[in-house]
């Protein structure tokens, strides 16, 4: 349920960068590239942010694994949010709040939204 904001921004982002792809115009590429971007700091494990919220039904082992995806991630993307994300993660996985079973469901998305939302932060946009 914590993940059901960042799971529906991620379809809107997507939309729009659906848009961007059939017109061209880089209005919609940069809705796209913003709504991931808002989405991907809103996955933050902190506070009260949609991935406080997620990483919470992980157990240690799912959230080292998050860490390294976001990891990776940025070393595909050089998106500089996921350096902070990441090190968020580090963090809580390294605390002893997790679970001794994590929720699959939960850790799955949070896997895919850090990805797509990544991968869509990395779409050029030229405003003219």
């Amino acid at each position: 349920m914590g993940l059901a904001g960042p799971l529906w921004g991620l379809a809107t982002a997507l939309a729009a960068g659906l848009v961007f792809l059939a017109t061209s115009a880089p209005i919609w590429g940069a809705i796209a590239r913003f709504g991931a971007w808002i989405n991907l700091f809103n996955l933050l494990p902190v506070w009260q942010l949609d991935g406080s919220r997620g990483f919470r039904a992980l157990s240690r082992a799912q959230r080292w694994a998050v860490t390294g995806t976001v990891g990776a991630a940025w070393y595909l993307t050089g998106e500089g949010l996921l350096v902070l994300i990441g090190l968020a993660a580090a963090m809580r996985a390294w605390g002893g709040d997790a679970p001794d079973e994590g929720d699959g469901k939960a850790f799955a998305q949070f896997l895919v939204l850090v990805l797509a939302l990544a991968a869509l932060c990395a779409v050029p946009v030229t405003l003219p």
